[in-house]
């Protein structure tokens, strides 16, 4: 049974990690498109901007209807990336005992 568990929290914990990866790329992506680094129009460009999009919008969407603007800054996804620590570490916290962590 324990092996069951600790592979439970192995899933879980690359699928944190890689939504997490994903809220960086986009950040970073909004930013050099902001700034004209990147263009939209390159086909690969948009579809990576559309992929992230479509998959951070939702969390972080939820996070900006809570926490006030700052004069143009968005930190929801500060906010989300820490989120998802938190909520990484809370799982190992609660699986590591089954596991046999």
């Amino acid at each position: 049974m324990g092996i069951l568990w600790e592979f439970y929290a192995v899933v879980v914990h690359n699928l944190i990690q890689l939504y997490t990866w994903v809220v960086i790329i986009s950040v970073v992506l909004s930013w050099l498109i902001s700034f004209n680094a990147v263009n939209t129009s390159n086909q690969l460009v948009a579809m990576i901007w559309r992929i992230t999009g479509q998959l951070t919008e939702p969390a972080l969407r939820g996070i900006r209807g809570v926490i006030p603007s700052f004069g143009g800054l968005d930190f929801s996804p500060v906010i989300l990336i820490l989120g998802l620590m938190f909520l990484d570490r809370m799982l190992f916290r609660l699986l590591s005992p089954y596991a046999g962590m």
